[in-house]
């Protein structure tokens, strides 16, 4: 926190000058053994924006200065303040809205026996998601939820029953080689990511 306060200050100052407080987002996720807890992130949005929580590449929600933070990942280091809290841990798998969990479902049952975090294996392959959806037809929440959120549950499961601190050690390098250099890390567009494990097409109706 105190390696990155002097970009986070940065960050914020830019938001409040360009589109007012408040520059801090904050919003339930589900957490180790469903419990809720606010994750906080840089904002990123307009402020009075409603909404979808899927969010695509062209959302006009979201600002000039928070086309930038996302991209560059930035408007997640607050989130180091939910691992310091415990909420999170740096790498697990992403945490959840709530509307989204359907804890009768086992995969989420498995999921959430662990300490969400900030970046894992899934996150990496689908970091450019918000790009992916710019070309989905129909509804963005219906496609998260019947195609993509499988996709990722099955992620988590594969990563969980591989799980080790060296496994983890590796997630962390590759998530800073992909933020400061994006084209050394491959990605994987959903469409063959979809074909491969469910044999459906990128469109949803």
């Amino acid at each position: 926190m105190l390696a990155f306060a002097p970009l986070m200050l940065a960050a914020a100052a830019a938001i409040a000058l360009t589109s007012g407080p408040p520059v801090i987002f904050r919003q339930r996720r589900v957490g180790l053994r469903g419990r809720t807890f606010v994750l906080y992130k840089l904002r990123t949005m307009q402020g009075s924006a409603a909404g979808p929580q899927v969010t695509s590449g062209n959302d006009d929600r979201i600002t000039r200065i928070g086309r930038l933070l996302r991209r560059t990942k930035i408007d997640e280091l607050p989130e180091l303040w939910n691992v310091i809290k415990g909420d999170m841990s740096l790498v697990g798998p992403r945490p959840e809205v709530p509307q989204y969990v359907d804890l009768t479902n086992p995969d989420w049952e498995i999921i959430l026996r662990s300490r969400p975090g900030i970046t894992d294996p899934v996150t990496m392959r689908l970091r450019n998601e918000e790009e992916m959806l710019r070309t989905v037809e129909g509804s963005l929440e219906l496609f998260y939820l019947k195609v993509l959120q499988p996709l990722k549950l099955k992620g988590y499961l594969d990563y969980l029953n591989a799980r080790s601190w060296w496994v983890d050690a590796k997630v962390l390098w590759w998530t800073g080689v992909a933020i400061v250099r994006p084209g050394r890390v491959p990605q994987s567009p959903v469409e063959d990511l979809i074909a491969e494990e469910f044999g459906v097409t990128g469109s949803a109706s």
